[in-house]
């Protein structure tokens, strides 16, 4: 073995023997961590704002349905015994002329209540009026349109002056009209039977407007009006004469 050998191992033998060598450990300081705070991110939530924009709807307008009209018709009837024709619907009318027994008519109207007729010859024009009771009628009285006194007027006379109310007073449900009279002229009278005035009243009666007239010889009328009525109570004034009636004067019932 040569002497550089040896010498290298000698070497290597003295530096396992040796202490090692004291390491400087340097710590190097680890800047502290910062605790996360958790700051709850603020993000708004979101606000729906409900804006409605209500599109108009139709608003639906209930209109009444109309009033169905009565199908009225023109009736025939036949004359069941000599009987008179008056101008209005009711004995205190003046007389216009006679109806023989079995004259063959037609109904063209009515009262309210059917207890007169307006009649008149088959096609004519004509028309009087005559109770409901003197004639056999082919069909239902109510079936025949009512017309008084609206759309049957009474004939007016051109002679004479309407007449002038002058009291009407109420004592509970008695009623008294006084009024100025008037005189005819010579021949102008009817009959001897006929009366002066007629007096139209529609007084409340069980709780109903009910019509009568009245026939009259004095300026003086008393009748019976009721409470418990909807509707108004009303009168009218005529002057008679053969010619027609002058009038009507109102008559304002009192309440």
């Amino acid at each position: 073995m040569s002497k550089q050998i040896l010498f290298l191992i000698s070497l290597a033998l003295l530096a396992a023997c040796a202490s090692p060598p004291t390491l400087a450990l340097t710590e190097t300081p680890i800047p502290p961590t910062e605790a996360a705070t958790s700051v709850p991110s603020s993000t708004p939530e979101a606000t729906f704002t409900s804006t409605l924009t209500l599109t108009p709807t139709a608003t639906t307008i209930f209109t009444p349905s109309p009033t169905a009209t009565p199908a009225y018709t023109v009736l025939r009837g036949e004359v069941l015994q000599r009987a008179n024709c008056r101008y209005g619907p009711g004995s205190a009318y003046l007389y216009k002329y006679g109806l023989v027994a079995g004259s063959n008519l037609e109904a063209i109207g009515r009262l309210d209540d059917a207890s007169w007729l307006q009649i008149q010859a088959i096609g004519g024009d004509n028309s009087c009026w005559v109770k409901a009771s003197l004639m056999d009628v082919k069909g239902e009285l109510l079936n025949i349109p009512p017309v008084y006194p609206n759309q049957a007027p009474l004939p007016v006379s051109p002679y004479y002056s309407p007449l002038t109310i002058l009291s009407t007073v109420r004592e509970g449900d008695q009623v008294t009209v006084q009024w100025l009279g008037q005189m005819l002229r010579a021949g102008d009278e009817e009959s001897a039977n006929s009366p002066l005035y007629l007096a139209e009243i529609w007084a409340c009666e069980n709780g109903k407007i009910k019509f009568t007239p009245y026939g009259l010889f004095i300026e003086q009328l008393i009748f019976t009006d009721e409470t418990g009525c909807r509707e108004t109570s009303y009168g009218r004034l005529y002057f008679a004469e053969k010619h027609g009636y002058a009038g009507p004067t109102e008559i304002e019932i009192p309440e």
